[in-house]
């Protein structure tokens, strides 16, 4: 592990995007619901920062290895929002520090509180980094999969290229809470019990509990929903069930079962659109 996180450090670096044409997106605009995915993808990489809070005030911080991990991975994500703002600004959508800015303002109250929710597990296991570590891979599987779907259904050679490097990096991040999760699991039977229940409660996808219910269960249905978007999201539930302790969790597909508007047989119905339609509905009268 010393070894993977040295040539992840020398590895490490600013997302390079000085070659890349963000003027292709004036010329050829990106469809509505492209935009709406990487508004969410945007918001969601910005927030990254924040995360870091809650996982620092847990014992990871006291690990050497996953300290100079998590200060690359922050860094790494920074750049990555960086680089959807670019997307974003092209198209004359807000984006950046004074989006994400916003975005901050309407958390809710109990963000507030994570640091000391996080701190009080901590103080009770010394599992959580395992639990950290395995959290963390489904995350990063999640949001690979989440790029390469918007990247096939985009069809934007300039999009394309652009998430193709971000995936590239964000490989390197799960190489390294993969390794770190097998090798705590693989050690503990308490911290396999432990992170299998934690999974299984309170998993959600990237995003959830930071963007609004109606935003993430559009990207969840318009790029998992489909029978190449399941494939990916079964695909993350046997890496996930490769992991120690954690086969038969289906945690992509549960979500997707639960999120998407579409049926998971994939077969026409006269029922679902209107279903999906009046939830629809109610989740915009409920924000207003």
């Amino acid at each position: 592990m010393t070894t993977d996180i040295d040539s992840l450090i020398r590895r490490s670096g600013r997302l390079e995007v000085d070659d890349i044409d963000f003027g292709a997106f004036g010329r050829h605009p990106l469809d509505a619901d492209t935009l709406r995915c990487l508004r969410y993808m945007h918001d969601v990489e910005g927030h990254t920062a924040c995360y870091l809070r809650d996982v620092l005030a847990t014992r990871a911080h006291r690990d050497p290895q996953v300290t100079a991990f998590l200060a690359c991975w922050c860094y790494e994500e920074h750049w990555h929002g960086e680089a959807l703002a670019q997307v974003l600004a092209a198209h004359g959508e807000p984006a950046g520090r004074s989006r994400l800015a916003a975005s901050r303002r309407r958390l809710p109250r109990r963000d507030a509180f994570r640091p000391v929710a996080f701190t009080l597990a901590s103080a009770l296991t010394p599992h959580i980094v395992a639990v950290h570590m395995t959290w963390g891979a489904v995350n990063e599987w999640a949001t690979q999969a989440g790029y390469g779907r918007l990247a096939a259904k985009a069809r934007h050679p300039v999009l394309s290229e652009l998430l193709r490097r971000i995936m590239r990096q964000e490989g390197r991040h799960i190489d390294f809470y993969a390794l770190g999760a097998r090798q705590r699991l693989a050690d503990s039977a308490t911290a396999r019990r432990l992170t299998r229940f934690a999974l299984r409660r309170y998993w959600a996808p990237v995003g959830a509990g930071v963007m609004p219910d109606s935003e993430l269960r559009f990207l969840v249905d318009h790029l998992f929903a489909d029978v190449e978007g399941r494939a990916a999201a079964q695909r993350i539930d046997r890496l996930v069930g490769r992991l120690p302790g954690l086969e038969g969790l289906h945690l992509a597909e549960a979500a997707v079962d639960g999120l998407a508007c579409r049926p998971s047989t994939l077969t026409a119905s006269p029922v679902e659109p209107s279903r999906c339609q009046n939830r629809q509905e109610k989740e915009h009268r409920h924000a207003c």
